[in-house]
C-alpha cells in the first residue's frame, strides 16, 4: 500500500510546469481540422506566423521552401482552443493547495487554453482590486483568464457586489458559487442587474436545508453505506425557482454542475419556451455513479455528489440532446490532509482539468455518443456563447487559439504527475485514450514534453 504524500513532499514531486514560447514561424503539417465546416477526410498545412494564422492549404502548397519550425500532425486533430468555464485556482487564499500559475499549468496540460476562475477564493473575488490581481498573474500567458466573481458581498447572500465596477475591470459573470442565493428577492434584484451588462447569473443550486449534512447522494447505496444523503431534489428546486426567476426577470442563468434527471427535465422546458437557461455538466457526473463512494475514498466525495444510474444516464442524454450546452469541471483542488481523513470530514471537491479530454473520449467519443464538432461545441464555442466571448475559430487572419490533441494515444492517470498542486483525484491509475499534443493561444505556442 502506498504511502501518503505529505503536502510538502507534493510539492517536491511536482514535475516542472509547461513551458512555453512565443508562435514566431511554425508550420503544421498534414493536419486535421475540427470545426468551421473543415472536411475531417482531408489534411491541411496550418501557418502560423507571430501568433497568427496567415494560411490554411492544402499539403506542400507553397511550402517547399518554408524556413521556418515545422510539425508534422499526421493522426492528430486540430480543434479551436478548449474553455473550462468552472475551476477554482485558489489563489488568493490558499495557495497550499492551487495558485494561479499552478492552475494554468494544469489547464495546458489538460488542452485548455482558456479557463474563468469561480469566486471562493479567501479573500472572496468580489472586488476590483481581487479581479485586478488575477488577471495580472496571467497576464503574459498562454492561458486566458476570465474572472467571475460573487454575486453577493463575501458570499453572505446580504449585499448584492457592485457589478458596474467587476464588469469594468473584466468580470464575465456571477456567482456565489457553492452557495445558492437562498433570498429569491436578492437574486431577482442580481438578475435585473445582470441584464443590464448582458452577462450570466451562474448558479449552484442546492437547497441547503434539504441538503444538511450529506455526504453523497440520497438513495440504495446511502442507505447501504449507512452515510447521509443529498436527495436530487435538494438541485431539483432551486433549478425551478431559478429558471422561473430568469423567465420573470427576462435574464440570463446558467446552471452549474447539472447533476440530477430531473434538473435536466427542467432545463429542457426552459429552452423549450426560449429562455436564457444554461447549463453544464463535469466529467465525472457523466462518468461516476454513487457506487463508486462504497471505497469510502474521499476522493469521490463532491458536491453535487455522484448520482445513481438513472441520473448519469440523464446527464448523458441531455449533452447530447443540446440540453446542456457544456462540458465544465469544476476543478476543485485540496490539500492531502484534508482529503486524507473519514468521509464524512472531508471536503467536496475534485480535481478535473488534467483527467476532462481523456474522460470525454472515453464516454462520449468513443461510445459514439458525441462526435468531434459535437465535443467543440461542449468544451470551446459553446463556453465562450455562453459567457458572451467570441469563440476560436481556425481560419486564416485570426490569433491561433488552438487545441491539438493525438486522440489515440493510451496513457495512465498517475497523479504524481500532474501539473496541479493537489492530488484530489478519483481517476488515479485510470487507463485513458486521448491527450493534449500542442497548444496556441495569446501569441504562444506549448509542445507536449512526451511528443
Amino acid at each position: 500500500m502506498k504511502k501518503s504524500l505529505t503536502k510538502s513532499q507534493t510539492f517536491c514531486r511536482n514535475s516542472a510546469p509547461p513551458t512555453f514560447r512565443f508562435a514566431k514561424k511554425i508550420l503544421l503539417k498534414n493536419a486535421t481540422l475540427i470545426g468551421h465546416n473543415y472536411d475531417e477526410r482531408k489534411k491541411f498545412d496550418v501557418l502560423i506566423i507571430d501568433g497568427k494564422i496567415r494560411s490554411i492549404a492544402s499539403p506542400n502548397e507553397a511550402t517547399d521552401d518554408f524556413a521556418g519550425e515545422q510539425i508534422e500532425l499526421a493522426g492528430k486533430l486540430v480543434l479551436p482552443g478548449f474553455f473550462d468555464m468552472h475551476v477554482h485556482f485558489r489563489e488568493p487564499g490558499r495557495e497550499d493547495e492551487e495558485t494561479l500559475r499552478s492552475g494554468a499549468a494544469a489547464a495546458m496540460a489538460g488542452g485548455f487554453t482558456a479557463v474563468a476562475t469561480m469566486p471562493n477564493t479567501d479573500p472572496v473575488t468580489d472586488n476590483q482590486e481581487i479581479v485586478e490581481f488575477i488577471k495580472d498573474e496571467l497576464r503574459d500567458h498562454l492561458i486566458t483568464v476570465h474572472p467571475i466573481a460573487a454575486i453577493t458581498r463575501r458570499q453572505l447572500g446580504k449585499e448584492l457586489v457592485d457589478m458596474a465596477e467587476l464588469i469594468e475591470a473584466g468580470v464575465v459573470a456571477f456567482s456565489d458559487d457553492g452557495k445558492s442565493v437562498l433570498d429569491s428577492l436578492m437574486l431577482r434584484r442580481a438578475l435585473e442587474y445582470a441584464q443590464m451588462f448582458d452577462v450570466p447569473i451562474i448558479e449552484h443550486c442546492e437547497d441547503p436545508f434539504l441538503a444538511y449534512g450529506g455526504d453523497m447522494h440520497e438513495g440504495f447505496v446511502s442507505s447501504n453505506l449507512g452515510l447521509p444523503g443529498i436527495p436530487a431534489i435538494a438541485e431539483d428546486i432551486v433549478v425551478a425557482r431559478n429558471i422561473l426567476l430568469a423567465e420573470y426577470t427576462r435574464s440570463k442563468m446558467h446552471i452549474a454542475h447539472i447533476s440530477t434527471a430531473g434538473a435536466v427535465e427542467l432545463v429542457r422546458r426552459a429552452k423549450d419556451k426560449g429562455l436564457a437557461v444554461t447549463a453544464e455538466a463535469t466529467p465525472h457526473h457523466f462518468t461516476l455513479t454513487d457506487e463508486a463512494v462504497s471505497s469510502f475514498d474521499a476522493n469521490f466525495k463532491m458536491n453535487p455528489p455522484l448520482r445513481s444510474p438513472e441520473h448519469v444516464n440523464a446527464i448523458i442524454a441531455g449533452l447530447k440532446e443540446g440540453v446542456i450546452d457544456a462540458i465544465a469541471t469544476d476543478h476543485a483542488p485540496h490539500s492531502i490532509e484534508e482529503k486524507d481523513t473519514e468521509f464524512s470530514a472531508a471536503p467536496f471537491g475534485i480535481l478535473g482539468l488534467e483527467t476532462a479530454l481523456g474522460l470525454a473520449i472515453k464516454q462520449l467519443i468513443k461510445p459514439g455518443i458525441f462526435n468531434w464538432g459535437q465535443l467543440v461545441e461542449k468544451m470551446s464555442a459553446n463556453p465562450y456563447r455562453i459567457l458572451g466571448l467570441e469563440a476560436p475559430e481556425i481560419k486564416p487572419d485570426v490569433v491561433a487559439n488552438l487545441t491539438i490533441i493525438d486522440p489515440d494515444i493510451e496513457w495512465t492517470v498517475d497523479k504524481t504527475k500532474f501539473k496541479s498542486r493537489s492530488r484530489n483525484t478519483p481517476f488515479h491509475d485510470w487507463k485513458l485514450q486521448g491527450k493534449v499534443h500542442c497548444l496556441f493561444n495569446n501569441g504562444y505556442f506549448y509542445l507536449n514534453p512526451e511528443f
